[in-house]
């Protein structure tokens, strides 16, 4: 369950990340997914996947080719 861990992910992304106001929020109804926001603003989904007893979480993050024309 994702939101066992939703603490101990938050603080492993905000020192990933080095941003204080990254937050993961649990999904009200599915059990395996979190959403990841910074400030107000929705970041990535992040699902827990379970294979063969090893646990991983996946971030997955979108980057829209006109959010590149403003860099």
């Amino acid at each position: 369950m994702i939101k066992d861990y939703a603490p101990q992910l938050q603080c492993y992304l905000r020192k990933t990340f080095g941003n204080d106001n990254l937050r993961v929020v649990p999904h009200p109804k599915k059990k395996d997914m979190a959403e990841v926001f910074i400030k107000d603003e929705f970041l990535a989904p992040l699902y827990r996947e379970e294979e063969e007893g090893e646990v991983c979480y996946q971030l997955q993050m979108a980057i829209l080719d006109i959010d590149l024309d403003n860099t």
